[in-house]
């Protein structure tokens, strides 16, 4: 019998792209599929349109306040414990699959022996690679050969992430106080400490996301600098577990930044700075709850 697989998507106020990408996974040629719709909190009737979709395969669990990505994925690989899959397939509301995205997985999955995760080729809208979903083999140091056979890698995004159920249960949630951004870093990290992972060429998903330049401190607008109190803070927790060469990683990362800003950034040079200082500092003793699945979530 097909292993049963759960579709983890994360939703915020993104209506038109998450019907794109629920008819993207209902589309699959992998059929014993469960979708999961966690919904932020949205307020643009995002839970009348997927309550109005008359499909079993598709449930909707609203988290009754924006819990950010982070806390949206360790809600819904909570939830998804009760539908008892073999594996998740966590992905954001703007993940467009292509028709045999997960076909391609599970052969993966059913030949490569044990594993922590796969991450599927992520491309842009103009079918480019997507910059920010491009996994990382080492610490410093990103995939580069995105063909041919799947590749080991240490860390994936949240953008078409496949994991076995049973790897959730021996690690654990996802850390839903990194709210937004590093939240996959920590989690792929997590697995592969443990676990072999791999970057599957032949699983094509479309990441509709705004911008293929990633995200970055130097020239981002004001209103968005919140977010980068999470990522350094985020980020420091990452590495710091990564002993000698995490540090490494840090520091020079940390002069890099703040050498940018000093040199490259139009305005707010001193808000950008403090918010890489503090915010590194701040993760330095940044000691967030790892949570574990109960019984009563449906472990089996």
């Amino acid at each position: 019998m097909d292993k049963k697989v759960t579709a983890v998507v994360v939703t915020y106020n993104r209506k038109t792209l998450l019907k794109e990408c629920i008819e993207s996974l209902l589309a699959q040629t992998y059929k014993n599929l469960d979708i999961l719709v966690i919904d932020n909190a949205s307020t643009d009737g995002t839970e009348d349109f997927v309550k109005k979709i008359d499909n079993p395969r598709v449930s909707y669990v609203n988290t009754g306040e924006n819990l950010g990505g982070a806390g949206g994925f360790q809600f819904g690989v909570k939830a998804s414990a009760k539908l008892k899959p073999d594996y998740l397939w966590l992905m954001d509301d703007d993940s467009i699959p292509t028709p045999n995205a997960l076909e391609k997985l599970m052969e993966v999955a059913e030949n490569i022996g044990e594993f922590g995760f796969l991450a599927s080729k992520v491309l842009w809208k103009d079918k480019s690679m997507c910059n920010m979903n491009v996994p990382k083999v080492t610490l410093n140091r990103k995939l580069q050969d995105y063909d041919g056979n799947p590749k080991k890698i240490i860390m994936g995004t949240f953008v078409s992430f496949f994991v076995p159920m049973k790897v959730v249960k021996e690690v654990g949630l996802p850390i839903k106080e990194f709210f937004i951004w590093a939240d996959d870093f920590e989690y792929s990290r997590r697995i592969s400490r443990k676990y072999p992972a791999y970057f599957v060429p032949e699983s094509v998903v479309i990441h509709k996301c705004k911008s293929n330049n990633g995200s970055n401190i130097v020239n981002d607008s004001p209103d968005r600098f919140k977010r980068y109190e999470f990522a350094y803070r985020n980020e420091v927790y990452v590495y710091r577990r990564e002993g000698i060469a995490g540090w490494v990683h840090l520091g020079l990362k940390t002069i890099l930044h703040l050498t940018k800003v000093i040199i490259k950034s139009k305005d707010n040079k001193k808000r950008r700075i403090q918010i890489i200082w503090n915010a590194t500092k701040e993760g330095l003793s940044f000691k967030p709850t790892i949570e574990h699945l109960r019984t009563d979530d449906g472990e089996n």
